[in-house]
């Protein structure tokens, strides 16, 4: 998920295909990155940020829970050597900030976090800026966070699949929380294989899609 503000743009998360969804999309820079929360398939092209300090010329600014830091820096422990580096570039150069579930400010725009529950022991983090949020990996929005998810043009919000998962929603479970929270679009991501693209979208309601890769919005900051 690519936020474009008129400042710049913020990625949600670096999936492991990062590169390869640059390259497709022609993203040519990416100025600040929001983490949901640790996982690798949200972690694990991290890596390809690497050049973005060449066009920022500082590094490359991270937004995050103590976890996520924690586990970047285990599994990114390269990044973080105080051996000199080789040439400019062998390694990611990265600014982390921590956050919290209080709003924060990146690019001149508000962010808002949303507490997410993914499965019976893990919190994530959506986010919303404007008028569109994005919720991926959830079983449950908690009740104090649905007040951060009115009066949405776009909302972005994970569905595995049709059948019940531990740490998912099911498409059953999205279209109803999209119905009790009213936004005028919600898209679906975070699918599987076993969802059909076009059968799957034959049987939703009007305002409520798959997303797919490519997928542009827009909407009011």
């Amino acid at each position: 998920m690519l936020f474009k503000l008129p400042q710049g743009n913020v990625l949600v998360d670096t999936s492991p295909e990062l590169r390869l969804q640059l390259l497709a999309q022609k993203i040519r820079r990416v100025d600040a990155v929001l983490f949901t929360h640790e996982h690798a398939d949200h972690l694990h092209g991290l890596d390809d940020l690497r050049l973005f300090p060449f066009i920022l010329g500082h590094p490359v600014p991270l937004y995050c829970q103590a976890k996520v830091e924690d586990r970047i820096r285990k599994v990114f422990d390269y990044a973080f050597s105080e051996l000199t580096e080789t040439h400019p570039g062998s390694a990611p150069r990265l600014n982390f900030h921590r956050i919290d579930d209080a709003p924060f400010e990146v690019l001149e725009q508000t962010v808002q976090p949303i507490q997410l529950r993914h499965g019976p022991r893990f919190d994530v983090l959506g986010f919303r800026i404007g008028s569109l949020a994005y919720c991926t990996d959830l079983t449950e929005v908690y009740a104090e966070s649905k007040d951060r998810l009115l009066d949405l043009d776009v909302l972005v919000l994970g569905a595995l699949r049709e059948r019940p998962h531990p740490t998912h929603m099911s498409i059953g479970q999205a279209i109803e929380l999209a119905s009790e929270l009213k936004p005028k679009m919600t898209y679906l991501t975070h699918t599987s294989h076993e969802l059909d693209f076009e059968a799957t979208n034959a049987r939703l309601p009007e305002n409520v899609r798959m997303a797919y890769d490519g997928l542009r919005v827009t909407f009011k900051l």
